[in-house]
């Protein structure tokens, strides 16, 4: 009985030292770096069909609420403006300026709404070299925004991102 007891000690020590072990070696290694997101699509064949992609993939992280993946659409610098449906005083407009303040935009402003549904209807796209705008209609929801957004994207490092967003742009109905 004794030896009994010994070996059943001796193996349950085993397996703690072993589990101690492999988690001190997971714990030990620094955490990697998130890659930026890579469209989980098919490499898109034109500079325009990029372009929309980005969009369509910011839309279905709003309702999937992808924090992290929406992070690797924008470019580190990058400003979301809402022009608060007066879109010639600048003066009242919002800002959020980098990704650390567009991640708080979704996180205390955008997921709360928890959309079923989120994208553009309607892009006016213009590209010139590595920079290009779009005008567009976009629906959130029920919330339809005709021609009230305007985006803007750079390309850098061999990708497009999301430099800007400026939205609320159609003035309010009298």
């Amino acid at each position: 009985m004794r030896t009994v007891t010994w070996v059943w000690f001796a193996t349950i020590a085993a397996l703690l030292i072993g589990a101690c072990q492999s988690d001190a070696g997971v714990s030990s290694q620094p955490s990697p770096s998130p890659a930026p997101v890579v469209p989980p699509t098919a490499q898109p064949a034109t500079d325009e069909e990029a372009i929309q992609q980005l969009v369509r993939l910011e839309g279905a992280g709003i309702v999937s609420q992808d924090l992290e993946g929406l992070m690797g659409l924008w470019a580190e610098n990058a400003v979301i403006t809402d022009a608060k449906h007066t879109p010639n005083d600048v003066g009242d407009d919002a800002r959020w300026k980098g990704r650390d303040a567009i991640r708080d935009r979704y996180v205390v402003l955008v997921f709360p709404g928890a959309p079923s549904t989120a994208g553009t209807t309607e892009m006016a796209l213009t590209i010139t070299g590595d920079t290009a705008t779009a005008d567009a209609t976009t629906a959130i929801g029920d919330e339809v925004a005709p021609l009230g957004d305007l985006w803007t994207f750079e390309r850098r490092d061999g990708r497009w991102w999301i430099t800007g967003l400026t939205y609320n742009l159609e003035p309010d109905a009298p």
